[in-house]
């Protein structure tokens, strides 16, 4: 069995040389200045967040952006917004786009809706981790409630176990993919409720809690909190259609 190395810091400024690093999978690393040279990147894969991403001394990064906002214009417009009628507009989107995607998910065997593409989480979990998303931006911060939590949320990778259990959420929980969807309708309809009644003013309001304990204290706007919900929803979105489209070929025959 190949080793795992879960929150090491051993390599902080290591050196590989002659390393046969095949097959090695990396995630949720910091990779901050690294630099690989003289090394075969071949059937490599690379996501997430990219910046001053140099290969062969050409910086990528404006090409993977512009790349990415071509394959998916709702990153364009989340960037764009500004007042409380294009929040409404953004939401009408992620709606939309939502609503096709789940809509795919349905066409496949029931079993593919809680199938992992690669570990990444399943098409099940991904809408999970959205209703946590939408307690932990908007209810707590925006809605003011001190422990708004679903129990079939999901955290992030790196939020602690012991944490998640404290806010009420059940780590065993195995939910039907219609408990899911009736989660995920609720919240989706508390973010309409919240758009629908926004103004401009309240997009420059504070608020004074954290999204959850453990959570840096500093300043949010409920402009600010509301905008991270939604580009979890489109950076989420990014992520299941392109698993969608790997189970769609793997349970087409």
């Amino acid at each position: 069995m190949a080793a795992e190395y879960t929150g090491a810091d051993a390599f902080r400024g290591a050196t590989f040389t002659g390393a046969d690093l095949t097959a090695a999978r990396l995630r949720d690393c910091d990779l901050r200045q690294v630099k690989i040279a003289d090394s075969w990147l071949i059937d490599v894969d690379v996501s997430g967040l990219v910046r001053n991403f140099m290969v062969n001394g050409v910086d990528v990064t404006a090409f993977v952006e512009g790349e990415l906002d071509r394959r998916h214009p709702e990153r364009v417009q989340l960037r764009a917004m500004q007042t409380a009628e294009d929040y409404r507009a953004m939401w009408d989107t992620i709606e939309r786009l939502w609503s096709e995607a789940v809509a795919r998910v349905e066409r496949l065997p029931e079993s593919a809706r809680d199938e992992r593409v690669d570990d990444e989480w399943s098409f099940a979990e991904t809408l999970r981790h959205l209703v946590f998303a939408t307690d932990a931006w908007a209810s707590r911060p925006v809605l003011d409630e001190p422990m708004p939590y679903h129990r079939l949320g999901v955290t992030h990778t790196s939020y602690p176990r012991a944490d998640a259990a404290a806010l009420g959420i059940d780590l065993d929980a195995l939910p039907s993919f219609a408990e899911v969807l009736a989660a995920r309708a609720d919240r989706l309809a508390l973010m309409r409720g919240i758009v629908d009644g926004l103004s401009d003013a309240d997009l420059d309001r504070m608020c004074t809690r954290t999204p959850a304990p453990g959570y840096p204290e500093e300043s949010r706007t409920a402009g600010s909190c509301l905008r991270v919900v939604m580009d979890e929803e489109c950076e989420h979105y990014r992520y299941a259609v392109r698993d969608l489209a790997v189970l769609e070929a793997r349970h087409s025959s």
